[in-house]
């Protein structure tokens, strides 16, 4: 590349990265607004983020060969909450079990696995959003929505402690806990079956590939932490079998915490900040440490790149009739 064609990629990518973080910043700004201002229209700006976001998701990762995310546990349970807001906002045995998923696994894996709100990344900040914005929906409508509001402060009768009407704990449990972690089961058995049955070879084929199980290895083999030698358990052969246990101990620990913070509005509300809280305190940590590293391994790669393309160049200059590219592609007789 020359020097003029490295200026201009340059100058386009900060443009890029500029316009981005405004964008990220605005959208954000007016959600928080609309969070504030009619928090009973925040389940469709939801939907509108679904449906435009994930599919451009998909296209996106389909070009990078990441696509296998889209079958993770997010993507499941952000489209049960789709379904129910738009096909059965009052079921209330669907908001339980969707409520579940968004303040389990969701959220927590938002706080465990690091993601980090980067307006500057589209990606990331879509990663975010993903495990986000199912809490804070579902904690408007459980307490911020005017029609679930009213139905719990009706006129002449004392405030009710839960909505939805919840008096008996075992019917509390059976759809905050239960019932979503066969909900679970049932999305691990299917994930099990095409990433590991159905799609085996493709990805044996094609280590470029990514799935979670790849991802995550990566990392962890990489920093040598407690995960890497929790799922090195059974042996290197059994290391997914490990890795399907331990997100499955994750899931139950997490959907258990649902059930008090369900009934909380305090906790509730504490929780949401936690974890706007981590994913930016993650963000600024990507800024300041990921980001320079990444910099730096680029302009490495650069350097070590520069040397070949002048030697190109040269060659090129010495013979600029290019007899020996048409001596090479004569066919033999």
């Amino acid at each position: 590349m020359s020097v003029c064609g490295e200026c201009s990629y340059l100058v386009v990518l900060a443009f890029n990265v500029q316009v981005t973080h405004l964008m990220g910043v605005l959208g954000f700004g007016t959600f928080c607004y609309l969070l504030g201002a009619r928090p009973q229209d925040v389940p469709y700006v939801y939907c509108l983020f679904y449906v435009i976001f994930v599919p451009l998701r998909w296209i996106y990762y389909r070009y990078k060969k990441w696509h296998y995310y889209l079958l993770d546990f997010c993507y499941y349970a952000n489209t049960f909450l789709l379904v129910m807001i738009l096909f059965y906002p009052k079921d209330e045995k669907l908001f339980m079990v969707c409520f579940s998923f968004a303040e389990g696994p969701l959220a927590w894996a938002l706080i465990v696995w690091r993601c980090s709100l980067v307006f500057s990344s589209f990606d990331k900040l879509v990663s975010v959003l993903i495990h986000l914005l199912p809490g804070i929906v579902l904690f408007t409508i459980r307490w911020w929505n005017p029609q679930t509001f009213a139905a719990m402060h009706p006129e002449g009768r004392a405030a009710r402690v839960t909505w939805p009407y919840v008096e008996d704990k075992s019917y509390l449990w059976t759809w905050l806990f239960v019932v979503p972690l066969a909900a679970y089961t049932l999305w691990q058995l299917m994930y099990f079956l095409i990433v590991n049955v159905l799609r085996r070879q493709r990805l044996l084929r094609d280590p470029e590939v990514m799935t979670s199980y790849r991802e995550l290895s990566k990392k962890a083999q990489k920093a040598n932490n407690i995960w890497w030698r929790l799922s090195g358990l059974l042996g290197d052969k059994n290391r997914p079998l490990m890795y399907i246990l331990l997100q499955a101990l994750f899931t139950v620990a997490t959907l258990a915490f649902t059930v008090p913070i369900f009934l909380s509005y305090r906790l509730h509300g504490i929780f949401q900040v936690l974890k706007v809280c981590a994913a930016t305190w993650n963000g600024g940590s990507f800024i300041l440490e990921v980001m320079p590293r990444q910099v730096v391994q680029k302009e490495k790669k650069r350097l070590e790149m520069k040397p070949i393309e002048q030697a190109n160049l040269k060659e090129h200059m010495d013979d600029p009739s290019g007899n020996h590219q048409h001596a090479s592609e004569e066919p033999s007789q």
